[in-house]
This record gives C-alpha cells, sequence and structure tokens, in this order.
C-alpha cells in the first residue's frame, strides 16, 4: 500500500505512540483522523496538521463513538484503508493486596479499554473496509494493534494490563485468516519499554534504571520507532497474522 494513498484511523491519537503515528504518517504524504477522549490534545495536533488530518472525540469502548469516528473518515477523506490501535490504560494492582483481592471493577475497566475497546475499533472498522476498491494486489485494508512485551512476561502487578495485551495477540491470528477474503491484513507490535506520557511521571533515576535491563539498545524506545514499524508494516504486504517485538530484545523479570 501507497502511504500516500493511506486514510488512518489512530486510536490514542492525541499522545504518545498513536501521535508519534500521526506525525509521521502525515509526513510522508497519508491523511490521519485523530480518535481520543481528550479533546484539548487531540484538537490541537489536528489543527498543527492542517488539512490532513481531522479530530474525533470517541470511547474506543462505545460502537456508537466508534462508527461516528469511522464515518468521519470517510466523509472528510472518501474512505478508511488503515486503522492504529493504541488507545489503552495502564492500572497496576496485585491479584491480592493490601486491601484484599483486586476488585473486578479495576481489572474489568482495563479489558474494556485495552481489549474489547480494539476488538470494537477492528470490527467496525473492517465493516467499511471490505467496499474499499482492491489495490493491484487485492489488499483493502491494514489493521495494526498495539499489545506489550507485558503480553508475554508480565509482572507482578500487571495482571490485568497483561491479561488485555495478551488477548490482543491471541485474536491477531484468527482475524488474520477471516478478513484475508477481504484482502484485509492485521499484525500486532508489542513495544517494550517506551518513553511515552505513561512514563512520564517517573523520576529520572527510575527511567534510567529501566533503560539499563535493555539489552541493546540500552535507552528507552522512541515513539517514533514504533510509528516508523507501522508504516513498514503497511507498506509490507507480507506482514499479516503475526506480532512484531519492538524492545530490544528485553525480556521483563517478574517485578
Amino acid at each position: 500500500m501507497n502511504i500516500q494513498e493511506v486514510v488512518a484511523l489512530v486510536t490514542g491519537g492525541a499522545s504518545g505512540l498513536g501521535e508519534a503515528s500521526i506525525l509521521e504518517l502525515v509526513k510522508n504524504g497519508a491523511k490521519a483522523v485523530v480518535v481520543d477522549v481528550d479533546t484539548d490534545k487531540g484538537e490541537k495536533l489536528a489543527a498543527g496538521i492542517g488539512t490532513n488530518a481531522v479530530f474525533v472525540k470517541a470511547d474506543v469502548t462505545s460502537e456508537s463513538d466508534v462508527r461516528q469516528a469511522v464515518q468521519k473518515a470517510i466523509d472528510v477523506f472518501g474512505k478508511i484503508n488503515v486503522v492504529i490501535n493504541c488507545a489503552g490504560v495502564v492500572k497496576p494492582g496485585k491479584l491480592i493486596g493490601k486491601k484484599g483481592p483486586l476488585p473486578l471493577d479495576s481489572f474489568n475497566n482495563v479489558l474494556q479499554i485495552n481489549l474489547v475497546g480494539t476488538f470494537n475499533v477492528i470490527r467496525l472498522s473492517v465493516e467499511k473496509m471490505i467496499t474499499n476498491p482492491p489495490g493491484e494486489e487485492g489488499e483493502k485494508g491494514v489493521i495494526i494493534n498495539s499489545a506489550s512485551i507485558a503480553a508475554f512476561e508480565g509482572q507482578i502487578g500487571q495482571v490485568a494490563y497483561s491479561a488485555s495485551k495478551a488477548g490482543i495477540v491471541g485474536m491477531t491470528l484468527p482475524i488474520a485468516r477471516e478478513i484475508a477474503e477481504y484482502g484485509i491484513r492485521i499484525v500486532t507490535i508489542a513495544p517494550g519499554i517506551f518513553d511515552t506520557p505513561m512514563m512520564a511521571g517517573l523520576p529520572t533515576a527510575v527511567k534510567e534504571d529501566m533503560a539499563r535491563t535493555v539489552p541493546f539498545p540500552q535507552r528507552l524506545g522512541k515513539p517514533v520507532e514504533f510509528a516508523r514499524m507501522a508504516l513498514h508494516v503497511i507498506e509490507n504486504t507480507m506482514l499479516n497474522g503475526s506480532c512484531i517485538r519492538l524492545d530490544g530484545a528485553l525480556r521483563m523479570p517478574q517485578k
């Protein structure tokens, strides 16, 4: 797929990996729909880009919100052929904490946003992508999900987050097998420790300690590196149904 022909809907698009993906896409000639619950950041980002981007406030767990965002892409840019799912939350909590068992509401909230929200965006986007005219190889669309290496080596206190990201990894292949008949691909990227707003509240010394755990390069990942991987997935038609670790060979310890 030619990046200049891309109309991408990016969830969690107002900051972090989503924002970096949008900026890299637009820089290379694509158009983007910024989807986020943060109106101030989303509108500011879209306004700074100009006519090649539009903001839609949407909760990824809401069917009506996501339908509105997908339709906005079609109304403004004529189609939707790429989705990058970056919306997510991290809510640490042990199975058995100082106040007792992890509350079900807390566990469910993480799964609803990270896993169910990702699925919600996929299903409603694919519904529209199947009507796209096929490209040279019959391709009609590309879905890119963001998981985490916590899907494979979840640490103590990450039970909800790890379960949600493992779910994203687990549904990648069955979805790929199903939507192949429509000419649509799906790939999941599992980042390691990246320098995103989720890390912003940590002291510099803590970040430096975390960076030293990465074999090479011994630093935190840069959001633009995720964005460049996403662009490569879009352009490389053979990437499908797989999960790509983007982690500098990091394997997380138990805590």
